[in-house]
């Protein structure tokens, strides 16, 4: 597969926020069509406000009104409305939240369809597209819902860490409740098998973090780790993964012991973001794990408090970017070799002997 004809669907996210600043930003070096087709799902007139706000005024869009018409050696708008909508950078509104879901809608159904082949989502405010008619949690839980997947996971990836949730985005009283043996069992076997499939790691070394401080402290501190962690990785162990822990996150990213593992799997969301951040926090990467094509995003929200100031920094979705191309032939070289390996003869030590 040429790299130039690696389709890449862009939904917009929200247009109050820095996601199309940080869009135009990634792809106005138009080198970019060197290493894949880049589609933007949005509105000319969302994108000429934000080409005048940053001074790109050298950048060039092909406009397309379906996958069809797209352009490979051009960066593509896939126009998904053409009506005036009203642009506030930095106040998120109720229209920008339904423009939202309409691009990243739009970006699926083709995906689907085969019509695009990898995934970049801008962010997007859960507050303003979620509503009593359209009840959204977030990217994750959408796409993993269209996409019918049997399971699922967010993998935060950087230079220096792959950090995979069990839980993800829960109120924290209510993470206890949510952790069972076979939800731990099912995240471990999710979480190897992107690394083995996706990310090319043959044997994978899996770091799995404790629930409560000091990872329950012999159940001094709480029983999840004796009852619920410990018996998972003895069961995904005995099926031949290399899972080790339970290991209290404090002293685990402290002493820098994270750097001996290829992933960790975290009990809840800041448990893993936390350190994520501190570590890959302009240039860290959202990757979900489980879906039948590749998507990531960048590893920041909205930032309302930015948006419109043209100073939004475009590492983390640039990032996003190059990482989903890198997976995407990665994955499809590892199904290549998988459906036609090499053949194989083992030697015999008997061919090869002489009598003297």
């Amino acid at each position: 597969m040429s790299k130039e004809h690696i389709r890449v669907a862009i939904s917009l996210g929200d247009y109050n926020g820095i996601g199309p600043e940080v869009i135009l930003k990634a792809l106005s070096n138009p080198r970019i069509t060197e290493f894949c087709t880049p589609v933007v799902y949005a509105s000319s007139k969302v994108i000429a406000f934000y080409k005048k706000l940053l001074g790109l005024h050298d950048m060039h869009f092909h406009f397309a009104k379906g996958p069809e018409q797209i352009h490979h050696k051009k960066i593509n708008l896939l126009l998904c409305w053409e009506e005036e909508t009203n642009i506030t950078p930095g106040e998120p509104s109720a229209e920008a939240g339904n423009y939202a879901f309409r691009s990243l809608e739009a970006a699926v159904n083709d995906l689907k369809e085969g019509r695009m082949d990898i995934l970049v989502t801008a962010p997007l405010d859960k507050s303003t597209v979620n509503t009593p008619e359209r009840p959204f949690s977030g990217h994750t839980g959408y796409l993993a819902e269209t996409d019918e997947a049997a399971s699922h996971m967010m993998i935060l990836v950087c230079d220096e860490l792959r950090v995979g949730l069990v839980t993800g985005h829960l109120p924290l009283k209510e993470v206890a409740a949510q952790l069972t043996r076979e939800r731990v069992v099912e995240s471990l076997k999710t979480l190897n098998q992107s690394l083995k499939k996706d990310f090319g790691i043959t044997k994978p070394r899996i770091a799995v973090l404790g629930l409560n401080p000091h990872a329950g402290d012999q159940g001094l501190l709480g029983k999840e780790e004796e009852e619920i962690i410990v018996p998972a990785i003895e069961d995904v162990n005995a099926d031949g993964l290399y899972v080790f822990g339970p290991y209290p996150s404090d002293g685990f990213f402290g002493s820098g012991q994270y750097r001996k593992f290829d992933a960790v799997l975290a009990m809840y969301h800041d448990q893993g973001l936390i350190p994520f951040k501190l570590l890959g926090f302009e240039n860290g990467v959202n990757y979900t794990a489980g879906l039948s094509y590749i998507r990531t995003s960048p590893d920041h929200g909205t930032a309302y408090a930015i948006a419109g100031k043209g100073v939004a920094l475009e590492d983390s979705f640039r990032n996003a970017l190059y990482l989903a191309i890198d997976l995407h032939r990665r994955r499809h070289q590892i199904e290549a070799m998988e459906s036609d390996p090499l053949a194989y003869t083992p030697l015999r030590r008997e061919r090869f002997r002489m009598d003297f």
